[in-house]
Formats: C-alpha cells, structure tokens, sequence
C-alpha cells in the first residue's frame, strides 16, 4: 500500500524522507501459490507489488557511486571557520540521469549521520534540521527564493516580510537549527543575463558567504547556459565568482562502446533483475533483453526505471508475470526515448552497437581444442 503524501520541501516532509525506514521486499510467490489467492488477497498482494516496483530503492550505479563519492569529499572537508567561503557542488547533467536522486541520497545520509552524532535537538534546544532543500521555478525572484528557504523550516512570518527580512529569516532558521548542507534544485531556472536572474544568482553568493553552509545544486546545461561565468563574456568572465566557487560534477548516461561501458549496462540489468517480485520471472530475463532496453531508454537511467515500472504494473495486470520484448513493446515511455529508439536499434540490427561483453582474446580457439571442458567452464 502507498504511503502517506510529503513534500522535500518542508521540513515535515523531508524529516519522513530521512526518517523512514527502508522498504520491504514483498515475498516472490511461485505461479501457484499466486493462482491461489483469493480475490481481496490477490489485490492487497499486487498493489503491494505496484508499490515496490516503482520505489524499490536506489541502485548504486558507477555514476551514482563516482559523484556520491565527490559530494562526500566536498562536504567533509568544508571545515572552514564561519569568516570564511566555503566551495559548493554542483550537479550538471541532462535530464533523466539522477540529478535529484543522487542529491537527496546523498544529503539523507548525511541527515541521519548528524542526527545520530549530536542528536535531533541543539545546545540551544532547537530543532536540529543538518540538511534544507529548495526547488527553484522558472519564476524565482530574490524574495521567492528566501520564502522558500522559510518556509522550509515553516517559519511564521513568511508571507508579510520583504526580501531583506526573509534573507535575515534565513539565515536565523539556518545557524538555529544548525544547518550544515543546502540542497538547491533546478538552478538551471537562473538566467545571469536577466536581472531577476542576476539578483538570485548573486544572492546565492551572499548565502554562501553568511551561512557555514556547503550547498549542493543540480541543473540542466548549465555550463552552456554560462551559470559559471554569470552570464559574462571574453575577459569580463574572469570576475565571475561562481566558476572558482562551485565544483561541476557531471553525470553522463550509460553507453556501450566499451567494454567497460556495456559491462556497467550488464550490471545495472543484473542488479534490476534482482529486485523484480514477478512469479515467472527469472534470471537473464534483463540481460536477455539488454540490446533492447539499451534502445528504448537511450541508456538514461531515468528512463530504464520508468520502462521498467511500467513493464511490472502490465505483467502484473495481464498476468503475464515477467517481462519479455513484446509486452514492453506496448509499453510508451518519455518522448526523447521514443525518437531516439528507432536509431539506435538499427545500429544494433546492423551490428554497430552492442551490449555484450567481448571475448577474451583465444577463446574460440580454447573451446575448438579442449571440446566440452572449455564449454563446461564458459
């Protein structure tokens, strides 16, 4: 069953996000223990499936595992005193790579290492909130960008203060609840050229020089949308301060013109298999299919999992209970996936692309010599 509604948002949200235990795998029943269900048991039963399916946990990918292990570098060692800046992370990457979920992974557990550290209450006896985090809009002006931050942490007078107040509200709920990361979504909103653009832009730089705050940002493109030099050109871009501030983390997609590349593809199908609770599914049920998934998600992981996710909720509807080429077949995902698929299947079907791994060098002549002991141990 689903659980409760929150938004990351608000504290109260983000305390259930942190606080929440794992989830729990539902049993993997066989053909015929499902087939004995009866009606109510076999709906409670699937529903539990469809729950699971779409929230299974976080698959520690190599991506996911090389900026996890930059982001825990960059927050361990800001240790700066308050009079001093501290650097901050950002992820830039196209959509449907992990953005978010590296970044909310990530300050979770960072979350519950404080709290188990110095306890949920301050010397002060606030609350101790370590981590807050905001989403910027496309309409994010100065004044909305400290009500966010307010609101945050619910403080009560978020709706009839100026900017100027909202900042000093800040910065109050920040170094009261002892504060320790900001996380910034969709900074790719910020438009240096314009001037509600401008302001927003410099007013992070003035959050970063009040707050003993490291912050950590994710957006789209945001090198070229020239974040880093604020929006400045020629010789005028080495005063912005942003590019020797922020540390850009990228995280690119999975690709299959290496071996390694296919062999992290391999893995992240073995890895999913893993965690699929349908009754005929079996090993290599994935990997089978790894040309194939490659083509429909363009090796995004954002669109996998979503391909994935739906694929369970139709085996489980149509009883099919495994997932094979033609059931995903009728299974639509993001458009940019679909454009892009009859492209890279062709590649595929022309021998150009592939995900298997390749042979080490004198396998064939191995197996022509040694007969089945070679293919025993293959």
């Amino acid at each position: 069953m689903s659980r409760a509604l929150y938004s990351l948002s608000r504290k109260e949200g983000w305390r259930r996000y942190v606080d929440a235990p794992a989830r729990q795998r539902p049993d993997q029943l066989t053909p015929v223990h499902l087939a004995a269900l009866d009606g109510g048991a076999r709906e409670d039963y699937d529903e539990t499936r469809h729950d699971w399916h779409a929230n299974f946990g976080i698959l520690r990918t190599p991506q996911l595992a090389a900026v996890t292990d930059d982001l825990d570098q960059i927050v361990a060692t800001n240790r700066q005193d308050p009079d001093r800046v501290r650097g901050a992370a950002v992820i830039d990457a196209l959509p449907g790579l992990g953005k978010t979920t590296i970044a909310n992974t990530f300050a979770r557990g960072y979350d519950r290492t404080q709290i188990r550290r110095f306890g949920p209450v301050t010397e002060d006896g606030h609350e101790r909130l370590p981590v807050f985090r905001v989403g910027l809009t496309s309409k994010t002006t100065l004044r909305t960008l400290n009500r966010m931050i307010c609101e945050f942490y619910g403080h009560p007078g978020t709706d009839r203060a100026n900017a100027a107040r909202l900042a000093s509200y800040a910065v109050d709920c920040v170094l009261g609840c002892a504060t320790l990361v900001g996380v910034i979504e969709d900074v790719h909103f910020i438009n240096p050229v314009h001037k509600d653009g401008l302001d927003v832009s410099n007013h992070l730089k003035w959050l970063a020089n009040e707050l003993p705050v490291t912050f950590i940002y994710t957006g789209v493109g945001l090198a070229e949308r020239r974040l880093f030099a604020e929006g400045l050109l020629g010789e005028h871009a080495a005063l912005a301060q942003t590019g020797r501030r922020w540390t850009r983390l990228v995280l690119p997609p999975f690709h299959v013109s290496t071996d390694e590349g296919r062999g992290h593809w391999q893995g992240l199908l073995k890895a999913t298999e893993r965690q699929l609770v349908l009754a005929h599914a079996q090993p290599g049920m994935l990997t089978g299919l790894a040309d194939y998934l490659f083509a429909r998600s363009s090796g995004h992981i954002g669109s996998f999992i979503t391909l994935i996710t739906r694929g369970c909720y139709k085996a489980i509807r149509t009883g099919t209970e495994r997932l094979t080429r033609d059931l995903l077949d009728t299974v639509r995902i993001d458009e940019a996936s679909e454009q892009a698929r009859a492209q890279l299947a062709a590649g595929f079907a022309a021998g150009t692309l592939t995900t298997s791994l390749a042979r080490p060098a004198g396998t064939e002549r191995a197996r022509s010599g040694t007969g089945s002991r070679a293919a025993s141990g293959s």
